[in-house]
């Protein structure tokens, strides 16, 4: 094996990929007559490929993940010195750098107060699911079990996870699936289900009537994202999460908020139920808390729900008797750490909320100009536009349309997502979530190649 790589030839490299990898999310047929994308460098809002070409990433690593932007020396440095010094210890014991993110971390989030390490938003989710079964068990008999999810929200890419998933594209062929998950409505007003003037109420509504359909004395806990993400970032409609929050203290259900995407400073605050004000039971993050950095992901909850966790100490099936391995690596919190910091240094979440407001202003501009362009909708540095074929009837665009715009912004040098093996025939939604760091200069380049894409894609 060759370890040594020539810069100026990769085709090793690539051939190496090719013959080897077996990549997430794409299909490998074209592989065989096409070269697989390998990106080989980034800095700040930028990477390049093996080819040489610059690309402007206006979706944060592909899966909104890098907040604080690539080539950051102050994480790989306090990573590497953390390393030589302490790599990993279960984390039945702790370490310095997990206990010093855990304080930093509640520090920004009044009212949560324990926080347990994994290593990525699936198994984060997972945890939480756990501990409200186990909930269930402890106080209720195990009758109090039920996990409610959202129609179009995701969750994790595990049986339990995708068990919690509101994509159908993405569940397909992969059940039989875990039992006493219950989907509610989703809260897409653009989208609506109800004719009525207060539609967040209404949609808030409609899962208090699942609850009552299920029986409340059945249901343990409802799953959220703060916005929806992948399923179209859907926006939460005025008057819906404080209706949810009521329903579920009415009920005695559990709130689980997953900001695996909202969380750290994406949407302009530090978390994006912060913007609701809204007191969560759970709280599940991963992918912006150390930016891609190293791998970390966090289950937050309150002091409340860790105090159920020690109520019988004679008892050994009365703790949490869980594990994540890699929860223990002291890696990802050291890059967490630096993380936070970087966004306070640098005035992040401000710019998000300032760079956000041009993007949004820059996205209805664009509605304004393109009939294609049905809906804009977005919060921070976190937006979505929906295409349509017809405004009136609001009939989404074809998929393949669809793809055709990322396609030629992909050729311009602007990566840019779209929603995909999501909700049948409504996988319409170009998304965009740069780095918190991006400036008026990057918001406009990913606008005018939008721009020029939608021109050529639609006009016939």
């Amino acid at each position: 094996m060759n370890t040594l790589v020539n810069p100026n030839d990769l085709s090793a490299i690539i051939e190496a990929d090719r013959a080897h990898l077996w990549h997430h999310l794409i299909p490998h047929k074209p592989f065989e007559t096409s070269d697989p994308r390998i990106i080989v460098q980034g800095k700040g809002m930028r990477v390049w490929d093996a080819t040489g070409k610059e690309h402007l990433d206006a979706v944060s690593g592909g899966v909104w993940t890098v907040n604080v932007g690539y080539g950051r020396e102050r994480i790989a440095d306090a990573v590497r010195d953390q390393l030589v010094k302490m790599n990993y210890f279960a984390n039945s014991a702790g370490s310095i750098p997990g206990a010093q993110f855990a304080e930093m971390l509640i520090e920004k989030m009044p009212g949560m107060s324990r926080v347990y390490y994994t290593n990525s938003g699936s198994e984060a989710n997972e945890k939480a699911f756990k501990m409200i079964r186990q909930i269930a068990h402890k106080r209720h008999g195990g009758r109090k079990h039920k996990i409610l999810y959202r129609e179009r929200d995701y969750h994790g890419s595990t049986i339990a996870a995708m068990s919690a998933g509101g994509q159908i594209e993405r569940n397909a062929q992969y059940g039989p699936f875990t039992p006493g998950f219950v989907e509610v409505p989703h809260c897409l007003e653009y989208r609506a289900q109800w004719d009525v003037e207060n539609y967040g109420e209404r949609a808030a509504d409609a899962i208090e009537e699942v609850i009552l359909r299920e029986g409340p004395d059945t249901v343990g806990a409802l799953c959220l994202e703060p916005v929806t993400a992948g399923g179209g970032v859907i926006t939460p409609p005025e008057g819906y999460w404080e209706r949810v929050q009521e329903i579920c203290r009415k009920y005695e259900i559990l709130l689980h908020i997953d900001e695996v995407v909202c969380g750290v400073g994406r949407t302009g605050t530090w978390f994006g139920y912060q913007n609701y004000g809204i007191q969560p039971d759970f709280v599940t993050m991963a992918k912006g808390v150390a930016s891609g950095y190293a791998a970390i992901s966090c289950m937050v909850t309150t002091e409340e729900v860790f105090e159920m966790f020690k109520a019988v100490p004679d008892d050994p099936m009365d703790y949490f008797r869980d594990i994540s391995t890699f929860g223990g690596c002291t890696a990802g919190p050291a890059a967490a750490i630096e993380n936070m910091k970087i966004i306070e240094d640098e005035g992040l979440l401000q710019n998000t909320l300032a760079m956000g407001e041009r993007l949004m202003a820059n996205l209805e501009a664009l509605k304004d100009k393109h009939a294609v362009v049905g809906d804009v909708r977005g919060k921070g540095l976190f937006a979505g536009a929906e295409l349509v074929a017809d405004r009136a009837t609001r009939e989404p665009a074809p998929e393949k349309m669809v793809q055709a715009v990322v396609a030629d912004c992909m050729a311009q040098g602007i990566i840019i997502g779209a929603t995909n093996r999501s909700v049948p025939g409504f996988n319409n939604t170009l998304c965009l979530s740069p780095a918190l760091i991006a400036t008026k200069d990057d918001i406009d380049a990913i606008t005018d190649a939008i721009d020029g894409a939608l021109t050529r894609v639609f006009t016939h």
